[in-house]
Formats: structure tokens, sequence, C-alpha cells
């Protein structure tokens, strides 16, 4: 990082210590938000240039309860090498991008994970009539990854681990990645499972060769919003934001009947803003109203853009906590 970028980020930390990004948004008029314009299924371009996808539909999540318009967001493509660094210079509000928390991230990147949206794992894609089935079939094969990630030291940890010698041939970006294997380049192709699952789609649609992911996943890979370090209320802010669409489903509300919903019971009232509950976190009573009503609930969000590709919720461990999934919240009181 030259020195002059190297200022300015520690400026916008120094910012961020110090409050105030909330206000900034609101004087703004708008949220500024990273993600990626070619990753079908997540965030995409479409051709009227409209952001589509998972992580777009968080991103107005925001937008709904800060400014109560979902559409007043300022969509800002970024690499994958220049994630963090748009976050630190101030570039960006808030990164939406399959970004995944860990420890080193959290602790260097002067970055702060806030509620995971999708939990996911790294998975390998091979051609269906490669006879391909298992990690240790790939011995001596190219695999084509995207350099710089978590993905790549994932899979060189387990190759190593288990023995398995493997040549990986890297590339900046995953979309490039999935060229390179379509170009033939390698033999299989490693990423997230629910990006496989989004190249898988792809090809078959493009009429190209069937595709076989691995049954074995070979790390978790807990993907959410990360905004930046020290900034606690504007953290809050987008933690509640995202967690009011998932207690909008437990709920049983969604964008066709939240407008009409009325408080049977405390919590409801509370949720829906009924009562002028105030919990202190910068946002208007309904927010959660804001949220639902203009992009949808969790199970809304996700069965518009991630089903169509083959990764079913129910059961999966991003279905709610009372059918067996791992998203639970806590209460709105």
């Amino acid at each position: 990082m030259p020195p002059e970028t190297t200022a300015a980020a520690e400026e916008t930390v120094a910012l961020s210590q110090a409050g105030g990004r909330l206000a900034e948004v609101r004087a703004r008029g708008s949220v500024r938000c990273g993600v990626r314009d070619a990753l079908p299924g997540f965030s995409f371009l479409t051709p009227d240039g409209e952001h589509e996808g998972f992580d777009a539909d968080f991103c107005r999540v925001i937008a709904a309860a800060v400014l109560g318009d979902a559409s007043a967001v300022d969509f800002v493509n970024v690499q994958t090498a220049d994630r963090f660094t748009a976050l630190q210079s101030g570039e960006i509000d808030v990164l939406v991008r399959n970004v995944t928390f860990t420890a080193s991230r959290d602790g260097k990147e002067a970055s702060n994970f806030v509620y995971t949206t999708l939990y996911d794992g790294q998975g390998v894609m091979v051609p269906a009539s490669s006879g391909i089935r298992g990690l240790e079939d790939l011995a001596d094969a190219n695999i084509c990854v995207a350099q710089g990630t978590t993905t790549e030291l994932n899979l060189t940890d387990v190759m190593r681990s288990r023995g398995i010698p493997f040549n990986p041939v890297t590339f900046g970006e995953a979309t490039e990645a999935r060229v390179g294997y379509t170009a033939g380049q390698c033999e299989a192709m490693t990423s997230d499972k629910s990006a496989l699952a989004v190249f898988k789609f792809e090809i078959g649609r493009e009429g190209g060769e069937e595709q076989f992911i691995l049954p074995e996943t070979i790390s978790k890979e807990p993907l959410g919003p990360v905004v930046l370090d020290g900034d606690t209320e504007w953290a809050q802010v987008v933690q509640w934001a995202v967690m009011a669409t998932i207690q909008a489903w437990e709920f049983g509300l969604d964008s066709g009947n939240i407008a009409s919903a009325t408080g049977t019971n405390p919590a409801l009232a509370r949720f829906l803003g009924e009562e002028g509950f105030d919990p202190g976190l910068g946002l208007p009573s309904d927010f959660a109203v804001q949220v639902v009503a203009q992009v949808g609930n969790y199970e809304e969000i996700y069965r518009r853009h991630l089903e169509p590709l083959g990764l079913p919720l129910n059961g999966s461990v991003n279905d709610l906590w009372t059918n067996g999934g791992l998203l639970y919240v806590p209460p709105y009181r």
C-alpha cells in the first residue's frame, strides 16, 4: 500500500473509531456498498444495469433500515485484492461481497464482521466425465483457484495434510479461474460451494460439459457484511438491519403481509414499531417494517436468488434454528 493510501486509511480508521458513519450516510442520503458485479446469484449487473442477487439485496436491506429507501444504494464494484483497502480508505461504508470471516481478517484488516448471512463451505468441481470422485483422485492435478484468498490457503492446507501433490493454477478473480477451468487449463476448480453451484449452473445453461461437485467440504466459510473497526454504532445498525430479515421470517412476516401485520404479542409489537420502542440503535422504530416491505425476509431473499442455482434452503445450515439450521437472532426487546 503506498504511503498516501496508508495515510488515508489511517484517517478513515480514526474517524470510524470516533463514530459518525451513520450520520455521514444519512447526510449523504445513500449507502456505499462494496460488491461484485459478475457473480450470478450474489451480485451481478443485469442488462439494464441493475445490481441483482443475494448480496445486492442485503445492501438494500441496510439502506431500507437506515434511510427508509431500499433503492438508496451506491453499488461499488471492488476486486478481491482491493476489498479491505476500499473499506479502510472510506470508499465504501460496508462490504457485502461473499467475504469469509476469519481471525486474521478480523484482527489485521481493521474490519468488523457482523451477522453471518450465509454459512458456506469450500468444495471442488470437476467434469462429471473425469471419474474424479474424491480429493485423493486429484493427485498431481492442476487446480484452478483465485489468488490471495482463503480458498487458496484452504486448498494448500488440506492437500498437504493429506499428502496429495497438486499444482495450483492461480487467477486474480474467481470468475477468471472459471474461464481458465472451462478453457481446459485445469482438471478441477475450487471455490465456495455456493460459487461452484453458480458456475455449474452457468456452464449447464451455456450447453457446456456436465459438472460434478465433490461431496467433501474442506472448510468453513461464514460469509456476511463487513464494516470498518471501531464504529460500534454503525456496526450495530448493519447487524440489526440484517437480523430483521431473519426475525421477520421467524414471525411469519414477509413482504406480502407485513404492511397489514399487527402486534398480537408484545415482542411482535416491538418488532413492528407499534409501541415506539427504541433500543438505542439509532434506527427508526419501524426500520424492520421498511426492510421487509421493501426487500423481503431472509427466506424470500434466499429463495429468490440462491435456490434457482441448486442451493436448497429447507434443512440446510442456512435454515432457521427452529428448523435445525443456524439462523438465530437475539430478542428485539
